[in-house]
């Protein structure tokens, strides 16, 4: 059984195809290749955060993007939030947003 990318809300998928063309490329054939063989790719396309919660590794020419996303049941990859990546660690606030969002999955 295939995987199913699904989105939080319409406004995280809107916000995912607004980023800078290279990116979206990226990130859809990345996503291509989670529906053939799971969340979990590994470096350089995918990282575990940690406590069931993952990025997708964006770069591209325009810069580096981050797509948060976690599983559940029935094969679902669910993308959380997304940003612009202008440092190198993870900045807290949009770290906070994808663990509410997940908190919200998970409880549903």
């Amino acid at each position: 059984m295939k995987y199913k990318i699904a989105y939080y809300n319409a406004d995280v998928e809107k916000l995912i195809m607004q980023l800078p063309k290279t990116l979206v490329v990226r990130y859809i054939r990345i996503t291509q290749l989670m529906t053939e063989f799971g969340s979990n790719l590994g470096m350089p396309h995918t990282k575990s955060i940690g406590d069931s919660l993952f990025e997708i590794r964006l770069k591209g020419q325009e810069g580096i993007a981050r797509v948060f996303y976690c599983t559940v049941v029935n094969k679902s990859i669910v993308m959380l939030h997304s940003f612009i990546k202008k440092t190198d660690k993870i900045p807290s606030k949009e770290l906070e947003i994808a663990i509410k969002r997940k908190k919200e999955i998970r409880n549903d």
